[in-house]
């Protein structure tokens, strides 16, 4: 673009000869080379003449009135809105309101200034779009293929059943692909010629800072009023939970499947209870927050107090270890426990001689949920201010990946809270002031959100071997079980029912261990029939 236009003023030709261009008359506005400026000077004007070099043609700063353009403009009249001179004051405008061009001047670079701000603060979040958008370009065959790996490994369950489905839909998203990218290429152009257009603007308004040219003021501030805003640029989505077309034709007997041969309990029996001591907070009266189990099938549990407790599932305590925060979040890793304290922004870890150690610090967010991974990172989520993500960081604190924004970069969490991985490597969150549970993929991308119309108050999450997702309901006295996909499958009541649960998780063999907040019990459920 800056070629083109270089080339077009290297062909600039005087009025006079058509020669070459090097000078020009801001007066009488004609282009002139070097034999031609005597020629022009010699012809009478009742202006006069300003010769200047033509590369400097437009650095005039000085406004000059329109009724006697060899006179400097030094007023400004209010009644006809237009820059004056001395002579108009005393003449043709001597009855008009009159006021200093100065203030005139200071006016229109407020407005300016004003607006320019407004203008780089919509280039911020632009450049923002525009790289969560290359990045999306950049990424987007290796999500496609992961869509039709999706489509075709459940296609091999059924073989010849389906096969002629598998193809229909992968040709479909070829060609969705195919749309998808054409798409966002041609929205990364239109955000890189916006960058552009801002900067240009950015650069004239430094220019009319140091200017007194109210003509060309007047001119610029409709034009920056009128710059495009960030809500008229269209957005695009990928296609989620695609592969579930072939479900359509077998979903009952993929239900079957689904449970391995396990039958979930008509009324979930409690068989074990716990109480694990924890004070009751001075404000809210809670006591149990949240729990973690070992290998060796004990329960770490902390609440109320700055302390973990390590139970039997006979409810024995085994160990009680002191840290640096409430116990509201925790997680296995490595065989030790871990927690999050959300004061000091850290993620510690318990080590073998009962000593806090700090894993890693999580700079201005402070860390809630956290859960370990398959692949052995730790997922957590973080909140600063109104914001919400979650990062999965290597054992030393490398960040490796941030969720944040959905295909339409929309903030997929308000308040992240819990966080669990399931067992096909999607990443369960909670989110206390959406009042759901939200789903992504490994990479990040959204697969689904559940906030069923009997939920009264989202809380801790948990996944089980076969991938069903497990949360409790705190104000709802119930647990609710979703299939992989987000489907509500039932609601667990036990006997004897439940109160404020909080803390969930799962302990094999068709067991899990529920957390009543208020009264610090624990409780043992079995709500799977081997």
């Amino acid at each position: 673009m800056m070629a083109s236009r270089d080339e077009a003023q290297h062909v600039v030709e005087c009025d006079l000869c058509q020669q070459p261009v090097s000078f020009f008359c801001r007066r009488c506005g004609v282009n002139l080379c070097d034999p031609c400026v005597l020629i022009h000077l010699r012809v009478k004007s009742k202006n006069g003449h300003d010769i200047v070099d033509y590369k400097s043609k437009d650095d005039d700063d000085t406004c000059h009135c329109d009724s006697h353009p060899q006179n400097d403009c030094s007023a400004y009249c209010k009644t006809c809105e237009t820059p004056i001179c001395i002579l108009c004051v005393t003449i043709k405008h001597k009855s008009h309101e009159i006021s200093e061009l100065s203030d005139k001047i200071e006016e229109l670079l407020k407005v300016i200034a004003t607006e320019n701000d407004r203008l780089q603060s919509f280039k911020h979040e632009l450049e923002r779009i525009l790289e969560h958008t290359t990045k999306l370009l950049s990424s987007i065959s290796s999500i496609y293929k992961l869509r039709k790996d999706e489509v075709t490994a459940r296609g091999e369950e059924w073989h010849k059943q389906i096969e002629k489905t598998v193809k229909k839909l992968h040709q479909e998203l070829d060609d969705m692909q195919k749309e998808h990218e054409a798409v966002l290429q041609k929205q990364k152009e239109k955000f890189e010629e916006m960058v552009w257009k801002v900067n240009k603007i950015n650069g004239k308004t430094r220019k009319l800072q140091k200017s007194k040219n109210v003509t060309e003021m007047q001119t610029f501030v409709p034009v920056i009023q009128t710059q495009e805003s960030l809500s008229e640029v269209s957005q695009y989505s990928f296609p989620m939970l695609y592969e579930y077309k072939i479900d359509e034709y077998l979903e009952n007997k993929l239900k079957e499947n689904e449970l391995s041969g396990r039958i979930i309990s008509e009324i979930p029996t409690v068989t074990s209870v716990i109480d694990t001591g924890f004070p009751a907070d001075e404000k809210y009266n809670t006591r149990l927050y949240d729990m973690a189990v070992t290998d060796d099938n004990k329960v770490w549990m902390g609440g109320a107090s700055r302390e973990l407790k390590l139970f039997d599932l006979q409810g024995h305590l085994h160990h009680t270890v002191s840290i640096t925060y409430y116990g509201m979040y925790l997680c296995m890793y490595n065989k030790q426990v871990v927690y999050s304290d959300a004061d000091d922004k850290a993620v510690r870890m318990i080590s073998d001689t009962d000593s806090v150690v700090t894993m890693f610090t999580t700079g201005d967010w402070r860390p809630y949920g956290v859960t370990s991974t398959a692949s052995g990172d730790l997922l957590v989520c973080l909140r600063k201010d109104d914001q919400s993500k979650v990062v999965r960081y290597s054992s030393t604190g490398t960040v490796l990946q941030e969720i944040q924004y959905d295909s339409q970069c929309q903030p997929l969490y308000k308040s992240a809270s819990y966080i669990a991985e399931n067992v096909n490597g999607d990443i369960i969150v909670t989110d206390w002031e959406k009042n759901a549970v939200i789903a992504v993929d490994r990479l990040g991308i959204f697969r689904y959100s559940y906030s069923g119309k009997d939920t009264k108050y989202v809380c801790s999450v948990a996944t089980d071997s076969v991938g069903h997702v497990i949360f409790t309901d705190y104000m709802g006295d119930k647990i609710h079980m979703l299939d992989r996909d987000g489907r509500l499958l039932r609601y667990i009541i036990p006997e004897g029912g439940i109160k404020q649960s909080r803390g969930v998780c799962i302990l094999g063999h068709g067991e899990m261990m529920v957390g009543e907040s208020l009264t610090g019990i624990a409780k043992i459920i079995k709500y799977v029939e081997e």
